[in-house]
């Protein structure tokens, strides 16, 4: 199908959507494959390779606990954090999973665990340095079922040799739109031709595949899934998992936020925008559930900019909860717009062009949100969307042990920041500007394919080898 705001804007577990949701989806996919292909009570023996990033962070970010709740049939979006950790729990304790427990078909007891999985740090599979391969072997040691999936990005997995008919699905979904595009220039093309703003082309589009007010409470249900996860953020105390000792800041912001500011002064707007931040992030790097906008790496920025849009924009200390509702959901409209740009043309993964695909992709979405909330023309808004990204170019991923949290955190208040800047700035404009938002998104694609593989999520070059980690 063709990317819509619901594939941009899911609900997953923390602490990395390509490491983390993209895995156990993959791992769930193939169990479901063992019960399609009625093999499942065959099942003796698993082996799981996985390769490149995955191996090399897989520790640090969740991968291996997130392919065992997979393996059992699991889904990001709908398990509990609490349940996660009773299910690893158990298969701790017992050293056995429930291989497609979760499916219809039943499941099937087998001893297997994190240390079974064999892991390629330096072998990285031709179409995507983040690969899974599966294998179920019978009683014997025979090759029953085997298959190899793709994390590439935002929890979106691709199965090795069905790309071709995937292009394919995604070329037919495409004429069954009204205002399919590509590129931003197509975009703002059916903009004029329509009259309709970025956010209206987007709707439009999404109305082909369900009713507006299913779309309409699926994003709200979005909005309350970040404020839950900032809510959450700021109830905890103490130190981060993982090991580096990282402090929780978010709930101490909190308090002296809401001592130094109790009536919303806007000259407290950013320090506001980094709390959220850094909450939503602090949250993922908890293992919590978090909203993949469009990254787990990245999901503090859109819930940033958002409470700015929703709290700081005109009008808005007055505004009814309809009208703020209305605002919600134009932004991320606008927002998906723009990361369907980035989907389509370049990559949203940092294990596959750095952070630029991530923090700046998540900045430039949030950017047009935004200009578009502040009545933005759609020419202002791609404007937005380019400012942000242009100074997100060359931004590298490597996080110190593989852990989503340094430099990762504080770099959502950054990039939330920056997107806020840039809309203004674009509003501060006309539209016209030398340089289109497609240019940028081919050099930060271009970018990304000449970085070294040591800055892309590979715990293998600059913080993440230059920082003591204890």
């Amino acid at each position: 199908m063709a990317v819509g705001v619901f594939d941009l804007f899911t609900v997953g577990i923390g602490p990395s959507s390509s490491h983390t949701v993209g895995p156990m989806r993959a791992a769930a996919a193939f169990s479901g494959e063992l019960v399609d292909a009625g093999v499942l009570a065959s099942v003796a023996g698993l082996r799981v390779d996985l390769y490149g990033s995955l191996a090399a962070t897989g520790r640090g970010h969740g991968t291996f606990p997130a392919v065992l709740l997979g393996l059992e049939g699991f889904a990001p979006e709908e398990i509990l954090p609490e349940q996660m950790e009773k299910r690893l729990t158990a298969i701790e304790s017992s050293g056995k999973i429930d291989l497609g427990g979760q499916l219809d078909g039943g499941g099937t007891r087998l001893e297997y665990g994190i240390e079974d999985m064999v892991l390629h740090p330096l072998t990285v599979l031709p179409r995507h340095t983040n690969g899974i391969r599966f294998a179920a072997l019978g009683p014997g040691g025979n090759l029953l079922h085997e298959a190899t999936y793709f994390s590439v990005g935002g929890g979106f997995i691709v199965r090795d040799g069905e790309e071709d008919a995937a292009a394919q699905e995604l070329a037919a979904s495409k004429k069954q739109l009204p205002y399919p595009f590509r590129t931003a220039a197509e975009l703002l093309a059916h903009c004029t031709s329509s009259g309709l703003d970025i956010s209206g082309v987007m709707l439009a589009n999404e109305l082909v595949s369900r009713p507006e007010e299913d779309i309409r409470a699926g994003l709200l249900h979005i909005r309350d899934v970040m404020d839950e996860c900032k809510d959450s953020a700021i109830a905890r105390t103490g130190l981060l998992p993982g090991g580096l000792k990282v402090r929780r800041r978010a709930p101490q912001w909190h308090t002296r936020l809401r001592q130094e500011d109790p009536n919303r002064d806007p000259r407290f707007w950013q320090e506001w925008v980094n709390l959220v931040a850094l909450a939503v992030n602090e949250e993922n790097a908890t293992g919590g559930r978090v909203v993949t906008a469009p990254t787990n790496g990245a999901a503090g920025i859109i819930p940033a900019v958002l409470f700015y849009a929703t709290h700081y924009a005109p009008g808005m200390d007055t505004a009814t909860q309809e009208v703020k509702d209305d605002a919600v959901i134009r932004f991320l409209l606008a927002a998906g717009a723009v990361g369907v740009l980035y989907k389509e043309q370049a990559s949203i993964s940092g294990a596959e062009v750095g952070c630029q695909g991530e923090v700046g992709s998540a900045s430039s979405m949030a950017a047009a949100g935004l200009a578009e909330i502040l009545g933005g023309t759609p020419e202002q808004v791609e404007n937005a969307a380019e400012i942000a990204m242009e100074h997100n170019l060359g931004l590298t991923c490597d996080p110190i042990g593989g852990l989503v949290q340094v430099p990762c955190i504080e770099r959502n208040a950054i990039g939330a920041g920056k997107a806020v800047n840039a809309a203004k700035m674009a509003l501060w404009g006309d539209g016209e500007h030398r340089v289109s938002l497609d240019e940028v998104i081919v050099t930060m694609r271009e970018t990304g394919k000449d970085m070294s593989s040591k800055y892309k999520e590979t715990a293998m070059g600059g913080l993440a080898v230059n920082v003591v980690e204890c």
